[in-house]
């Protein structure tokens, strides 16, 4: 489990095939891995991912095929948002994530707002529509690994629009602040709500 607070921002080194799937290696900042250990779970742009191998500023991880397929961002080497998994006894500053990958969304608009003296910024996401049912305002939504709150929804046909406003403490510190007008993202939905809606299907059957 995750909260989806950003403890490092590292960056993917290397990528070498490894049968269907890539093998990564991935550099860290000084310390970051001190209290790691070989199995460890990382996530890697909200993606749940193995340790699989680690020196004093890198770990390694294999994806399969299968990650690949649902995820964007963990293919290519550049900067990725880091989070270690949750303890027992840690603080729950963000919500309950998971690490798992619901969806991939568009960035269809991120600019900062207007007249706003806190400086914010805009981030406006096109959601599958299948996702839909589990975004609601002033929700959780998890954006590249991000926790943060959904201040707006509209559906449409095809997809569910959702706006979030990013404070510049979250650009600064993490890869957020990089996304430009339509890249993709991962989506991790909110668990509870994801519970709650599958207790309301059974109901209804």
């Amino acid at each position: 489990m995750f909260t989806g607070i950003i403890t490092a921002v590292g960056q993917i080194k290397s990528i070498q095939a490894k049968g269907d799937g890539l093998y990564l290696v991935v550099e860290v900042p000084t310390g970051y891995l001190d209290d790691a250990v070989m199995g460890d779970s990382i996530a890697i742009q909200g993606a749940c991912m193995t340790a699989t191998e680690l020196t004093s500023n890198t770990f390694a991880l294999d994806i399969s095929r299968e990650s690949l397929n649902k995820t964007v961002g963990l293919d290519r080497v550049g900067p990725v948002n880091l989070e270690k998994a949750l303890r027992l006894n840690d603080r729950l500053g963000g919500h309950l994530v998971s690490g798992h990958v619901d969806g991939v969304g568009k960035v269809t608009h991120f600019a900062t707002v207007a007249q706003d003296p806190y400086g914010s910024w805009l981030l406006r996401i096109e959601a599958p529509k299948a996702l839909a049912p589990f975004l609601a305002y002033k929700g959780s939504i998890v954006v590249n690994g991000v926790s943060l709150t959904v201040n707006k929804t509209e559906d449409s046909k095809h997809v569910c629009i959702v706006d979030i406003n990013i404070i510049p403490h979250t650009l600064e510190n993490t890869t957020l602040g990089k996304l430009n007008q339509g890249d993709a993202v991962n989506l991790e939905v909110d668990l509870i709500a994801r519970y709650v809606a599958r207790m309301m299907e059974a109901q209804v059957k």
